[in-house]
């Protein structure tokens, strides 16, 4: 047997998946926010207190950052379009032509989030002559956001203009404002708030209030500020007063406003009107300043962290939606071939309703430190209803009492072997060679066998085309909640799937806990291997792949000790999952073989490698992808597709129960268990997975037993017998093995 070194497990892949998960969290979470941009839900409570009467009596400019306020009016015959909610990939490019054609200039109020969706957009409307303003980075009524939102909002719009356009905007429009008249005391306090920040607040004279699409005809009416349908020689523009004019060319569709300007503004040029921008208008310098290196840097980086957190949220809702595609998937083909396993099971008994195979049997038990197990593994197996039986125990170097618990016994056809400690492959292949049987049962020294378990076990061996056959392996420990989850994992997972595997005729793993071999599939497979960890599915798959068939005979039931500690437990399935790999990569190749084997590598190993392997090392992304669904998505789908798919699980869950003729108690656990112990499964592929990509061997590991699988188990007479060690696990009658149900 090749020796190989153990190396301490890896650690520092911890650290980096947190900080992984905590990257992924964030970048999700800034698409959250992002995703607020264009519109929002509207404005907060409005607050009952007016703005000050120098507010609401001013103009449509207002300075604030001074001791008193100080407003400005476009002068008469000048009319300022602005544009709230763009830049729009639809709609800005359109307006944009109506204006080139008219030669009319505007100014754009850009949501920051839209200008880092549509940089060159942006560009365009400097280019072509006209001016950008702030209207906050994700559309929020700013008068109902704290302080530090507020201030957050204006600096990404600033650094988004800055990295698009190299220009740091000056004019800023708060969302849902309207004239001045509308202010209240909380917009005042959020304007000045603005105005610290080096901004100059535009208002509006006129509110077309295009957003709700009234029609063609009152948006032209609003924009040139006489009523609704007035026509005639008082189809003019209230006055010849200059005014600032509020449109939209983003947040919705925005066809009636395109059609409306094409319409306004040559008719105000007919009558004299000028169109400019709010800083053209009131002979001001340009309202945009060069933005520093520092601004323009952290505008690109802002602009290259919302399109990456846009693509990883649209690539995390493929992968959710991927999963539970699958997750659905597997358990309707799982509850499909359950049934069609069940039907066939039915008749072939009322076919042969008489036929009974007998053929002498071998158990080989290979035990290390088993003490506290091995006189009920025992008992339970001399106790079978199987008339030709031979036990051997293979004690592997125990440090404790196994073997001597085994002879003091006496039982007749029980045999210990002692060999010094070279594992559980090793022994299994001593008790191989020293059988006198052709069909082996290879039991695990933790187990309990049911009195007609060998009996159900080897019927199949009938078919001479059967080289192994794979037994029900049931969690006897399961009191506590840990053990109910591993149950419900045994029944609903492993069970269902070794049905879909015979239905399909790719059985990868036979339980080492209970399994039966013809000697002669052994020999063609090599024996037992000890070069991966787990020698049950490497052994199934090379029985497999030489051509026999390995079906799953669900009423030979064997009570398993679980692990009863979540340390336990997580060495228990490291070891399992990383020896599962070991095992797909050894037998690869068996995806190009024909046969027996083809069916292996074309049915069962993409399961395997999908189920066992992909889809949990991408669960911890998933969970972190759901967390951010509780802030970001809506709680009532989020609710519903939760319960809807737990609702699937504990139908499909309480189908696998019935099958296996369990209780139906243990459901209640079940969100528990998707809540946390699914949790724990990713983190062990996850282990596996570097401990394979770092080329590590994985050291053997000893669970501690309790004996609670002997607890099923009454050992008769030899509990009174002089070389019986007494009661100390307190066994109670076998009657509950018969049930076929832990007491």
């Amino acid at each position: 047997m090749a020796l190989h070194v153990a190396r301490r497990d890896p650690r520092a892949h911890w650290l980096l998946l947190v900080l992984g998960l905590v990257v992924l969290l964030a970048a999700l979470s800034f698409n959250g926010y992002v995703a607020i941009a264009g519109g929002g839900s509207g404005r907060a409570t409005p607050d009952p207190a007016p703005a000050p009467d120098e507010l609401t009596r001013a103009g449509p400019v207002l300075r604030l950052d001074g001791p008193t306020p100080v407003s400005r009016s476009m002068p008469a015959g000048t009319i300022a379009l602005t544009f709230d909610d763009g830049p729009d990939p639809r709609w800005t490019p359109e307006i944009l032509d109506v204006l080139r054609r008219h030669r009319a200039h505007a100014t754009f109020f850009v949501v920051g989030a839209r200008v880092n969706e549509h940089p060159e957009l942006v560009r365009q409307i400097l280019a072509e002559g006209h001016e950008l303003g702030s209207h906050t980075f994700t559309h929020p009524d700013v008068a109902a956001l704290p302080d530090w939102r507020r201030e957050l909002e204006l600096q990404l719009t600033r650094s988004a203009v800055a990295g698009a356009t190299g220009r740091s905007p000056i004019l800023f429009r708060p969302p849902y404002s309207s004239g001045p008249g509308s202010l209240t005391a909380r917009d005042a306090r959020a304007l000045r708030a603005a105005a610290r920040a080096g901004h100059v607040a535009v208002l509006a004279d006129r509110d077309t209030v295009d957003w709700r699409r009234p029609g063609v005809d009152r948006i032209v009416a609003a924009a040139e500020g006489r009523p609704a349908g007035q026509t005639g020689p008082q189809r003019r523009p209230a006055d010849g007063r200059g005014a600032v004019v509020l449109l939209h060319d983003g947040g919705g569709d925005r066809s009636q406003t395109v059609a409306a300007l094409d319409r306004l503004i040559p008719e105000l040029t007919a009558r004299g009107y000028r169109f400019s921008t709010v800083s053209e208008g009131l002979g001001t310098p340009r309202s945009d300043v060069a933005a520093s290196t520092g601004d323009r840097l952290r505008g690109t980086a802002l602009r290259y962290a919302q399109t990456g957190a846009g693509w990883l949220a649209t690539a995390m809702s493929w992968l959710l939606a991927v999963a539970l595609v699958l997750g659905l998937a597997r358990l309707v083909v799982q509850v499909v071939c359950a049934e069609v396993h069940r039907r066939r099971i039915r008749a072939r008994s009322r076919a042969r309703p008489a036929g009974r195979f007998y053929a002498p049997v071998t158990v080989i038990v290979p035990a290390y430190n088993e003490a506290a197990n091995i006189g009920a593994t025992v008992w339970s197996l001399v106790n079978s209803d199987y008339p030709a039986i031979e036990v051997i125990v293979v004690d592997d170097g125990s440090t404790d009492d196994t073997a001597g618990v085994v002879e003091r016994m006496r039982l007749p056809g029980v045999r210990v072997v002692r060999q010094a400690n070279a594992g559980k492959p090793a022994a299994l292949n001593t008790g191989i060679r020293h059988a006198r049987a052709d069909l082996l049962v290879l039991v695990d020294g933790d187990t309990v066998f049911q009195p007609d378990t060998v009996y159900r076990l080897v019927q199949g061996f009938a078919d001479p085309s059967v080289g192994a056959i794979s037994g029900n392996t049931r969690v006897a420990n399961r009191r506590r909640l840990l053990g109910r989850w591993q149950h419900l994992e045994y029944v609903i997972g492993f069970n269902l799937d070794r049905r879909m595997y015979d239905v399909l005729r790719c059985m990868p793993t036979i339980p080492g806990a209970i399994g039966a071999f013809r000697r002669q599939a052994l020999l063609d497979a090599g024996g037992v291997p000890a070069d991966t960890l787990a020698e049950d599915t490497d052994l199934t798959m090379a029985v497999l792949r030489a051509g026999w068939r390995v079906p799953y005979e669900g009423r030979a039931i064997a009570w398993t000790e679980a692990p009863g500690s979540l340390r336990q437990l997580w060495r228990q399935r490291y070891r399992w999952c990383y020896g599962t790999m070991q095992a797909m990569w050894k037998h690869r190749h068996a995806l190009v073989e024909r046969g027996p084997g083809g069916r292996l590598g074309r049915r069962a190993l993409p399961y395997l490698a999908v189920f066992q392997v992909l889809l949990p090392l991408a669960g911890p992304a998933v969970d972190a992808f759901a967390l951010y669904g509780l802030f970001f998505l809506p709680w009532s789908h989020l609710v519903l597709a939760w319960l809807g798919l737990l609702l699937v699980q504990a139908g499909t869950a309480a189908y696998a129960l019935r099958l296996d003729g369990e209780r139906l108690g243990p459901l209640w656990s079940l969100p528990l268990q998707q809540l946390l112990y699914r949790q724990l499964m990713y983190l062990v592929v996850v282990q596996s997975a570097v401990t394979a990509l770092l080329g590590s061997r994985l050291r053997w590991h000893r669970m501690v037993r309790t004996g609670e699988a002997a607890a099923l188990v009454d050992p008769g007479p030899a509990a009174r017998s002089p070389g019986w060690p007494g009661n100390p696990n307190g066994y109670r009658s076998n009657r509950r093995v018969r049930a076929g149900r832990p007491g």
